[in-house]
C-alpha cells in the first residue's frame, strides 16, 4: 500500500475516534431518562434522585402569591405525582395542560429543575385547530 494511502487511513481512523469520543461524551451528560407519570408512579423508589424528563398533565396548580414558587400535580393513566417548581412558567401552562417536567424525583414529589417546565399547546397539535 502506498504511503500516501495508508496516511489517509491512519488520518480518518483518528478523525472517527475523535468524534466518537466527542458524541460519547456529550450524549452522556446530556441523556435523560423520559418517562410518564403511570410508569414512575408505579416504583417510585427506583427513581428517586435520577434526573429525568417526566411527561404529563398538570393540575390542581397552586402559587405562593408574591413569588415564583408553584406547587401542582402531574398525572397520567389514573396516577398522580407532586411536583414543585421555583421560576417562572410558559404562557400555555395551567390547569389541564400537557407538559413534560425536567428534574429529580424524591420522596416528597418531583423537584422540576430551573427552566425545567415545557407546557404543549393543545391547538397547536390537534387536527383540524386553528391557531387564531
Amino acid at each position: 500500500m502506498p504511503k500516501k494511502a495508508v496516511r489517509a487511513l491512519i488520518s480518518g481512523a483518528i478523525v472517527i475516534a475523535a468524534l466518537s469520543f466527542l458524541f460519547y461524551t456529550t450524549a452522556k451528560d446530556g441523556a435523560q431518562f423520559y418517562k410518564h407519570v403511570d410508569e414512575v408512579a408505579g416504583n417510585p423508589q427506583a427513581w428517586y434522585g435520577k434526573n429525568m424528563q417526566l411527561h404529563g398533565f398538570a393540575k390542581a396548580i397552586e402559587v405562593n402569591p408574591g413569588s415564583l414558587d408553584y406547587r401542582f400535580q402531574i398525572q397520567s393513566n389514573g396516577q398522580v405525582l407532586q411536583a414543585s417548581y421555583r421560576g417562572i412558567v410558559p404562557d400555555t401552562f395551567k390547569e389541564g395542560s400537557e407538559v413534560v417536567l425536567s428534574g429529580r424525583l424524591s420522596p416528597h414529589g418531583f423537584d422540576v429543575a430551573p427552566n425545567g417546565v415545557a407546557a404543549k399547546c393543545p391547538s397547536r397539535y390537534v387536527a383540524g385547530a386553528t391557531n387564531q
